[in-house]
C-alpha cells in the first residue's frame, strides 16, 4: 500500500476542490492502492449546509463548488480574503467599485455580494454557520474576515440549505481552532504605497482542551488619493472535546478606516490617474462577535450539531458630494434663497414630467432658509451611521445510516437570526473647494442638516427596525445503486421586516412585511468508473427584499444610496431556479494528480431587485424588474505533483434581462429627455464580464526555494447604467503576479511579489456622471460621461514569515 504525502495532498485539496469543484475535508496519509490514484471518496467530501457536519462525497454531490485552503489564501500574501478568492475561482470577478482593495463587489455567475449598501445582493455568507449578511442590506463586509483565521473558504451553488440570498451560491468559511492548528506562526510585510502588514497566529491542543488565537493588522496609503485603509482584526477559539463531544467558545473583533472615493471621470483620469472627484469618502467598521459551537454524537450514525451567538456590527460612513442647488426663482416667494435646482428632477419609468418641474427650497431642521451665494460651489456633506445587533442559533441532526439496504446521507435543521437595527442619514450644507474637498464652512448655512421641502432627495432619516428570519431545511443523498445517487432537499425560508421612523417627521418609513418561500432540491450524479462522473441538479432559492431597499423603492422620491430612506413602496421578494449539469473526472498520471471538470449552468430569477439612478446627483431607488437570466459555463484543469502545480479555469457567464421596458439612467449619454432608457430582452446586464480565464502555478526549484505566479484575463463589459447596451464597453484586460519564497533556516522564511507585472491600466468599473454638473465645479468643459475605477498599477512587497 503507498501512502499519499501529507505535503502533495495539501496541494490536491486545493487544485482538485479548484477544478474538480469541491468542497474538500481531507486527512494526510490516506491510503491508495499500489498504481491509482487517491481514492475520491476517500479523501473528498462536501459541506452541504451552513453548520459543519453534513457532507457528501464529491462524486455524490448535484452541483458545483470551490474551495481554498489555508495554503491557497496565504500564497497571495494579501491582507484581503478577496484576492485568492480572484486568482483561483472559476466565474468569479472581483469590480473595484470604490476605489479600493478591501471594499470591492464579488461577481460570481452573474450575482453580487458586496460591501457597499445599495448593491443588491445575490450571495449567502456564513462563518463557521453565523451568517456574515448585513441585516440592514445584506452587504457583506470582507475587510473585517480574519483571514490568517481561515481554514478552508468554499463556494457552493445549487443548494436552497443556504438560506436567504444563496441565489447565486454560498460562501462558507470554516476557521481554524486548536484542534486542527498546533504551533506558532508570525509574518511582517511592506510594500508599495505605504503598506505595512503584519499577522499571527498561535494554537495549542493539551488533551482534550485547545486554543487558537489569531490577528492581523494592516495599513496602506493606497495608490489613489485620498484611499488609506487600515484595518485590525482578532479572533480566538477555545475548545474541548471527548470522542462523542466537542465545543468551541469563540470570540472575534475588527476594525477598519477605509478611504472609498469610488470613480473619476474619465477625462479627469487621463490627465491624472491618481485624481478624485469630490472627497471625503471614508467608512469605519467596527465588528463584535460572540458564539458557541458544537456537536454531539448522539447514537452509532447519528450527531447533531449546533450554535449560539451574538454579534455587532456598526457603521459610519461620510461622503463629500456635488449638490443640484442654485437661487431660488425671483418670481417666486423665495426669490434670493438656496432652492433646489429647477431640473434636478427628471421623469422617471412611467412618470409624468410635470410632477417635477418646481424649485424646492433648502431649509435647516427648524425650517429657516438660506440666502444663495452666487459665488459659492455648493455642495454636501452626507452621513450615515448604522448600528445593528443580532443574535440567533442553529440546530442540526445529521446520520449516514443505511436506508433500504442502501448507503444514505441525511440532514435536517433550522436557524433562527434577529437582528435590531438603528439607521441614520443625515446632508450637512458645505462648498466644494479648489482642490474638490467638500467642507461645511465659507457659507451662509455651512455645517447645518439640511432637508428640502417635501423631503425629496434630501431629508434627514432617523430609522429603527428589526429582521426576523426563519429557516427550515430537510435533505438527503440516497445511493439508488453503486453508481447512481439521488439528492432531493426541501427548505423554509420566512423574513420578518419592520422598520419605524425616529424622528417622527417620515411616517412612509413605517412597514411590516413578512416573505415566505419552499425552496426546493433534486439532482442526480452517475459514476461512470475510472474517476469520471456526470452529475445535473435543479434548486430554487429566494431572497427578500432588505430594509434598505423596502424604504427606498419610490422614484419620486429617491434615496441617497448609502444615505437618507424616504418612502415604502412595496418590492416583491427574488425568486431563482437554478440548473446544472456537467462531468468531472480525477486520474493519477506519472507521479502527480490531474483534476478536471466541465459545468453548465443556468439561473432564471423573477422580481429581480435592481438599484437606479435618480436625476438628482448620488441618488437611487429600487425597483423590481420581470425576469433576468444568467447562464453559461465553467470548465478547468489542474495538475499537481510532489513539487510543482498548474491549474487553468475559464468561464463564459451571459447574463441578460429576459423583459421589454423603460429603465432609468439619467446620466446615460443615450437617454431621453426624461432620463430613461429602453431596453429589449436579451440585453446584457452591466458590470459582468463574458468571458473569464485564469492560469497560474507554483514550483518548487529546490527544497527551499518556490516561485509562481497567476495571470486573469477579463473580457469587456457594458457600464453600470447602461442596461440598453448601446454604449461602448469597458476594454478587456489582464493582471499577471509573481511571488516567491526563500526557506533561509528551518522556521524562517523570506517572502516577496510583484502584483500587476506589466503595469497594466484598465478599468474594473465604470458607470456615468453629470457632465454639466462636473463641468461646473471643475471650471472646464467636459464632454465624456463616464467616470472609471482604475485598477491599481505595478506594485512591490517583500518580508519575513517565522514558524516555530
Amino acid at each position: 500500500m503507498k501512502k499519499i504525502p501529507a505535503g502533495l495532498l495539501a496541494l490536491l485539496c486545493t487544485t482538485c476542490s479548484t477544478v474538480t469543484l469541491a468542497a474538500v475535508a481531507l486527512a494526510a496519509d490516506v491510503p491508495a492502492p499500489d498504481g491509482a490514484p487517491p481514492a475520491m471518496g476517500d479523501i473528498i467530501v462536501i459541506g452541504v449546509t451552513p453548520l459543519p457536519g453534513a457532507t457528501v462525497a464529491l462524486d455524490k454531490l448535484p452541483a458545483s463548488a470551490t474551495t481554498l485552503s489555508a495554503d491557497d489564501l496565504a500564497r497571495s500574501h494579501s491582507i484581503s480574503l478577496l484576492d485568492a478568492m480572484a486568482q483561483r475561482t472559476p466565474g468569479l470577478a472581483l469590480s473595484d467599485t470604490q476605489g479600493n482593495a478591501l471594499f470591492q463587489d464579488v461577481h460570481f455567475h452573474g450575482f453580487t455580494v458586496s460591501p457597499l449598501q445599495g448593491t443588491p445582493q445575490g450571495i449567502a455568507v456564513y462563518q463557521n454557520g453565523v451568517r456574515l449578511n448585513e441585516a440592514f442590506g445584506d452587504t457583506v463586509n470582507w475587510d473585517l474576515a480574519p483571514e490568517v483565521a481561515v481554514s478552508r473558504l468554499t463556494l457552493v451553488t445549487n443548494n436552497p440549505a443556504y438560506g436567504l440570498n444563496a441565489l447565486g451560491g454560498a460562501v462558507t468559511l470554516e476557521m481554524k481552532n486548536g484542534f486542527t492548528f498546533q504551533g506558532t506562526s508570525a509574518e511582517l510585510l511592506g510594500g508599495s504605497n505605504g503598506r505595512v502588514q503584519g499577522s499571527a497566529e498561535f494554537g495549542w491542543q493539551s488533551g482534550n482542551f485547545s486554543l487558537y488565537l489569531a490577528g492581523e493588522a494592516a495599513r496602506d496609503d493606497g495608490w489613489r488619493k485620498e484611499s488609506a485603509s487600515d484595518v485590525e482584526r482578532f479572533y480566538a477559539d477555545a475548545g474541548w472535546k471527548t470522542e462523542t463531544v466537542e465545543l468551541h467558545l469563540i470570540g472575534a473583533a475588527a476594525r477598519s478606516s477605509l478611504g472609498v472615493v469610488g470613480p473619476t471621470p474619465l477625462e479627469m483620469i487621463q490627465e491624472d490617474e491618481t485624481a478624485v472627484y469630490t472627497w471625503p469618502q471614508t467608512t469605519k467598521n467596527d465588528s463584535a462577535m460572540l458564539a458557541l459551537n458544537g456537536k454531539v454524537d448522539i447514537a452509532p450514525g447519528w450527531a447533531v450539531q449546533g450554535n449560539v451567538y451574538g454579534r455587532h456590527f456598526g457603521q459610519k460612513h461620510v461622503d463629500g458630494n456635488d449638490s443640484d442647488f442654485e437661487g431660488c426663482s425671483s418670481r417666486s416667494s423665495y426669490g434670493g434663497k438656496l432652492c433646489l435646482e429647477d431640473d434636478a428632477f427628471g421623469t422617471p419609468a412611467g412618470g409624468k414630467t410635470t410632477a417635477f418641474r418646481n424649485q424646492f427650497v433648502i431649509t435647516d431642521l427648524a425650517g429657516h432658509t438660506f440666502a444663495f451665494d452666487r459665488d459659492a460651489t455648493y455642495g454636501t456633506l452626507d452621513r450615515t451611521a448604522t448600528d445593528t445587533t443580532g443574535v440567533g442559533g442553529s440546530l442540526q441532526l445529521t446520520g449516514d445510516r443505511p436506508l433500504m439496504g442502501m448507503e444514505n446521507r441525511f440532514a435536517a435543521g433550522g436557524s433562527i437570526d434577529h437582528s435590531d437595527i438603528r439607521f441614520t442619514a443625515t446632508s450637512t450644507l458645505g462648498v466644494i473647494n479648489p482642490d474638490l474637498s467638500v467642507t461645511a464652512d465659507d457659507v451662509a448655512g455651512a455645517g447645518l442638516i439640511i432637508r428640502t421641502q417635501g423631503n425629496l432627495g434630501y431629508a434627514p432619516v432617523w430609522l429603527s427596525g428589526t429582521t426576523d428570519y426563519y429557516g427550515a431545511y430537510v435533505m438527503d443523498t440516497l445511493d439508488l445503486t453503486p453508481a447512481l445517487s439521488l439528492t432531493a432537499g426541501l427548505r423554509l425560508n420566512v423574513a420578518d421586516i419592520s422598520t419605524r421612523d425616529r424622528g417622527g417627521a417620515a411616517p412612509e418609513l413605517n412597514s411590516d412585511n413578512r416573505y415566505t418561500h419552499w425552496n426546493p432540491q433534486a439532482g442526480l450524479t452517475y459514476r461512470l468508473g475510472g474517476g469520471v462522473s456526470v452529475y445535473g441538479g435543479y434548486s430554487q432559492s429566494n431572497r427578500a427584499p432588505t430594509p434598505l431597499e423596502l424604504d427606498c423603492a419610490d422614484p419620486l422620491r429617491p434615496c441617497l444610496l448609502e444615505n437618507s430612506l424616504v418612502a415604502d413602496p412595496p418590492l416583491k421578494q427574488v425568486v431563482a431556479d437554478t440548473y446544472e449539469a456537467g462531468v468531472r473526472g480525477t486520474q493519477g498520471i506519472a507521479s502527480g494528480r490531474l483534476d478536471w471538470t466541465v459545468g453548465l449552468f443556468r439561473t432564471d430569477s423573477d422580481h429581480d431587485i435592481v438599484a437606479l439612478a435618480s436625476t438628482i446627483q448620488g441618488r437611487g431607488y429600487y425597483t423590481n424588474v420581470p425576469s433576468t437570466r444568467r447562464q453559461g459555463v465553467d470548465a478547468g484543469l489542474t495538475y499537481a505533483s510532489e513539487r510543482w502545480q498548474v491549474y487553468l479555469n475559464y468561464s463564459f457567464v451571459d447574463a441578460t434581462y429576459q423583459f421589454d421596458g423603460v429603465l432609468a439612467s439619467p446620466n446615460n449619454p443615450q437617454a431621453d429627455d426624461d432620463g430613461t432608457i429602453t431596453v429589449h430582452s436579451g440585453a446584457r446586464i452591466p458590470g459582468i464580464p463574458r468571458h473569464q480565464v485564469k492560469v497560474g502555478g507554483d514550483l518548487s526549484v529546490t527544497d527551499a526555494w518556490t516561485v509562481g505566479g497567476a495571470v486573469q484575463y477579463y473580457g469587456s463589459q457594458y457600464l453600470v447604467g447602461d442596461d440598453a447596451n448601446q454604449n461602448s464597453q469597458l476594454t478587456p484586460y489582464w493582471t499577471m503576479d509573481l511571488r516567491t519564497s526563500y526557506q533561509i533556516l528551518p522556521g524562517i522564511q523570506l517572502i516577496g511579489g510583484i502584483n500587476n507585472l506589466f503595469d497594466r491600466r484598465y478599468a474594473s468599473y465604470g458607470t456615468y456622471f453629470d457632465v454639466a454638473g462636473a463641468s461646473d465645479i471643475l471650471g472646464r468643459t467636459l464632454s465624456d460621461a463616464r467616470t472609471l475605477t482604475l485598477g491599481a498599477p505595478r506594485t512591490f512587497y517583500g518580508g519575513v514569515k517565522v514558524t516555530f
